[in-house]
């Protein structure tokens, strides 16, 4: 029977557990950041590197490398920014981690902090998230008032400040120069880049940004044998545990912390516990409602980065919507496209129109107003917003419409006006 690997999810699942600052330390936190301390930045970026962590955010970019691109001799002061602002539907990952064991997190911030030479880290979090918001700023407190923020954490001779700043609700912030522009105090909306925030990023300084589990990987990184450690839970270029947000039609539902070498089959029927009420699978959107739908055939395939891009759909933020036979695909998109419609920022043309008229399209066949030539026009609007935009938005809305289109083309049909 298929369980959990439990690295980060350590503490939170032992019900005795205090997420307090006393608490963390009787597990043994912050000796990774007493260790980090006793080596050179450029050291701590090249352990990071050779971990194979790669971001959990969605886009899986290996962390160690991002952080070697922040510009260096600048005279400008570097930040690291993490994104709290979980918001791509189905995901709730993120949350657990700071409602439960907020100074896991806090300690992987500060460990990346000192890598990449940040006096002043920031955490942007979903405004939403109310409950998280007062235990962050309740855990730096903590950290303040034990020495270990402010100056000269643990005698390192090292500076840092943490602030935790609460986002409006909006989407866009999930991307990390529109959340760099929020954080300023500007509408958050993407930046051109080049430059990338590698070189000018919070207040035109070098910045790195980086997603709430992607650093709480790195207290267990620098613990005794963690890199190999870490490497072990999954295939080569895929390394580490990763927390899925499972939801949907399934007996269990949750968030679990699994190895990258375990497949999607398995995920659905031995940890989810099956599909509810004895039904049959139909389909599986596997990271988050920007990543291409896969049909209950292909399910058979790791989940992890690498094995879901073979077959042209992405891990994305390992949220994985799982929707029996009863399902209506139709209905389903049309959900997707109303949420990428109202969230689109508008600054880019394509994907202001695209988002509009997808939906609208797919409000037609609900309408019992679809053709084949409006079959078509959907996937050519989706065709349209790839790639033709300043931030990946465009594709988050375009990829679900183009893949459901051209992997359900029946569910539509059954929509098609009759007279």
């Amino acid at each position: 029977m298929l369980e959990e690997t439990l690295v980060l999810f350590k503490n939170i699942r032992n019900p005795k557990y205090d997420k307090s600052l006393a608490g963390y330390k009787k597990t043994g936190g912050f000796k990774s950041l007493k260790k980090v301390f006793g080596m050179k930045p450029e050291e701590v970026v090249q352990e990071v590197k050779e971990s194979g962590l790669r971001g959990r955010g969605g886009a899986g970019f290996p962390t160690g490398l991002k952080w070697s691109f922040m510009a260096k001799g600048t005279g400008k002061p570097s930040y690291l920014v993490a994104n709290a602002d979980e918001s791509e539907p189905g995901t709730c990952k993120d949350r657990e981690l700071m409602l439960k064991d907020p100074h896991l997190f806090l300690e992987g911030l500060m460990i990346g902090s000192y890598a990449v030479g940040c006096h002043h880290a920031y955490v942007y979090v979903r405004g939403e998230f109310f409950p998280a918001i007062k235990i962050l700023n309740a855990a730096v407190d903590e950290l303040y008032a034990d020495g270990l923020l402010g100056h000269d954490p643990l005698g390192s001779g090292f500076n840092l400040d943490i602030t935790i700043h609460t986002g409006a609700g909006a989407y866009i912030c999930g991307e990390e120069t529109a959340l760099l522009d929020s954080l300023e105090g500007k509408r958050g909306q993407p930046r051109v880049k080049p430059p990338f925030p590698a070189v000018s990023g919070f207040n035109g300084c070098p910045t790195s940004v980086n997603n709430v589990e992607t650093l709480a990987c790195l207290p267990f990184i620098f613990s005794n044998g963690g890199v190999e450690s870490f490497k072990s839970f999954g295939p080569q270029n895929n390394s580490g545990t990763h927390l899925v947000s499972l939801s949907g039609h399934v007996n269990s539902p949750g968030v679990y912390e699994l190895r990258m070498d375990v497949s999607m089959k398995d995920i659905i029927y031995e940890i989810g516990g099956g599909i509810r009420n004895g039904k049959k699978l139909k389909g599986v959107i596997p990271g988050g409602s920007s990543s291409p739908v896969m049909k209950a055939n292909e399910i058979n395939v790791l989940y992890n980065f690498d094995d879901l891009a073979k077959i042209g759909t992405m891990m994305g933020s390992s949220a994985m919507m799982v929707f029996d036979q009863d399902t209506d695909v139709v209905k389903l998109l049309h959900r997707i496209t109303r949420f990428y419609a109202h969230e689109s920022c508008g600054q880019c043309t394509p994907c202001r129109e695209g988002t509009h008229w997808s939906r609208q399209i797919v409000r037609d066949f609900l309408n019992g107003n679809g053709s084949e030539e409006k079959l078509k026009r959907l996937d050519r609007v989706g065709g349209n917003m790839l790639g033709t935009t300043l931030c990946a938005l465009g594709d988050a809305a375009a990829m679900p419409i183009q893949s459901f289109v051209n992997k359900f083309p029946e569910e539509f049909r059954k929509y098609y006006a009759t007279t």
